[in-house]
C-alpha cells in the first residue's frame, strides 16, 4: 500500500494542522474548506486566519471548496465536527472510490443515533476501510511542529501499518492500535470530562479536586469503552488517558475553557457566544448521557456535566451532588 495524495475534509484548526502534518510527511495534500473566507485566506496568504492564524501552510498543501475535487486522492482524512460527520460523508459519497481508506479524526458521539464515527462511516461509505486518529494534540502546537504522539487505530493490521508510516512526520508520531472502539470512546468522553475540570478550575476548587476529576473521569471512560466492546488497555493509552490529561489541563482546550466560563458564573449561552470553533464536549454530552443510561454504565461526572449544559441543574448543585454520592470502593 502506497499513498501519494491525501484529501483532508474540513479546514478547522485540526483539519488544517493535519493537512500540515501530511505535507511534512511527503504527501501532496488537498484541503477542503467549507467557509469561503477560509478558502480565500489559505489561497491568498497560506494562512487559515479564521481557525489557525499565524501558521503558514506547507507548500505541498492545496486548498479547495469542492468535495468532488478529493475524488482522486489515495487517502481521506475526515475532520468535520462530529455532529456533521454524517452529512459531510453523505455529500462526499458520490466521489469516494471503493477501497480508499478514510481516517476519522473527529471526536464525538452522534446525537440521536448514539453512534460512534466508525458506525457513521460504515453507513455512509460502506466501501471505505476505516481508521481512527486520536490522541493528545492541540492543533496549534501540531501545526507549528511541536512534538506530539497519537493513536492510529485500524482493524486491518497491514493497512494500519501503512497508514502509520504514511502519516508519520518528524514531530508527529502515530502509535498503532487495532481497537477502534476504545480509541473513539476515549476521544469522545474526554471532551465532556474536560468541561467538568474547567468548572472545577473556574470555581477555584483546587488541584486536588482537579486530579480527582481526571482519575474518576478516566474510570468512567474505561467503563463505557469496555461496555461498548473496546479494550481497557486502549483507553489507557494516548487516545484515552493521554488525551484526557491534556484536554483537562489547559484553557487552550475549547472544552475546558467552556467549563472555566461556567465555573466563573457565565451561562452556557454566554460561554458559547461568538465562538466559531466547536466545543465537541458540549455537542456530545447529551449523547453520552443517553448512551450511559442505555448501557447501564455508571458515569456520574459525565452525566452531571450533561445536566448542567442542558440547564437541568446548576454548577453549585452539580458539585454538591457529586460530593454527596454514596461512598464506594475505588475500583467500581
Amino acid at each position: 500500500m502506497e499513498f501519494r495524495t491525501a484529501g483532508v475534509i474540513g479546514a478547522g484548526a485540526w483539519g488544517t494542522a493535519l493537512a500540515q502534518v501530511a505535507g511534512w510527511a511527503g504527501l501532496d495534500v488537498l484541503l477542503q474548506a467549507r467557509e469561503p473566507e477560509v478558502v480565500e485566506s489559505l489561497t491568498a496568504r497560506r494562512v487559515n486566519e479564521l481557525f489557525l492564524p499565524d501558521v503558514v501552510l506547507d507548500s505541498r498543501v492545496s486548498v479547495t471548496a469542492v468535495l468532488a475535487d478529493l475524488a482522486a486522492c489515495d487517502l481521506i482524512l475526515a475532520v468535520p465536527p462530529a455532529q456533521h460527520m454524517r452529512s459531510t460523508l453523505t455529500a462526499f459519497a458520490p466521489h469516494h472510490r471503493p477501497g480508499v481508506p478514510v481516517v476519522l479524526c473527529s471526536k464525538g458521539i452522534e446525537r440521536g443515533s448514539l453512534k460512534l464515527m466508525t458506525e457513521v462511516l460504515a453507513e455512509t461509505l460502506p466501501a471505505a476501510p476505516a481508521a481512527v486518529l486520536s490522541g493528545p494534540s492541540f492543533a496549534g502546537e501540531v501545526a507549528r511542529g511541536l512534538p506530539s504522539a497519537v493513536t492510529l487505530a485500524c482493524a486491518d493490521a497491514a493497512l494500519g501499518q501503512a497508514l502509520m508510516e504514511t502519516l508519520s512526520a518528524p514531530t508527529f508520531r502515530p502509535y498503532l492500535a487495532s481497537d477502534l472502539i476504545g480509541a473513539e470512546v476515549g476521544g469522545a468522553i474526554k471532551n465532556v470530562l474536560a468541561i467538568a475540570c474547567g468548572i472545577s478550575e473556574g470555581r477555584g476548587l483546587g488541584r486536588s479536586a482537579h486530579a480527582a476529576l481526571i482519575t474518576r473521569g478516566f474510570a468512567e471512560m474505561t467503563r463505557l469503552g469496555v461496555a461498548l466492546g473496546g479494550q481497557a488497555g486502549t483507553v489507557a493509552g494516548l487516545c484515552g488517558l493521554g488525551d484526557l490529561v491534556l484536554t483537562c489541563s489547559s484553557p487552550q482546550s475549547r472544552n475546558m475553557s467552556l467549563g472555566l466560563a461556567l465555573g466563573q458564573g457565565q451561562t452556557v449561552e454566554q460561554a458559547l457566544a461568538g465562538k466559531r470553533s466547536v466545543a465537541e464536549g458540549y455537542e456530545s454530552a447529551p449523547a453520552v448521557r443517553e448512551l450511559a443510561e442505555k448501557t447501564g454504565v455508571d458515569m456520574p461526572i459525565s452525566l452531571a456535566v450533561a445536566d448542567v449544559l442542558a440547564g437541568e441543574t446548576t454548577v453549585p448543585e452539580m458539585i454538591e451532588a457529586l460530593l454527596s454520592r454514596p461512598l464506594k470502593a475505588e475500583r467500581s
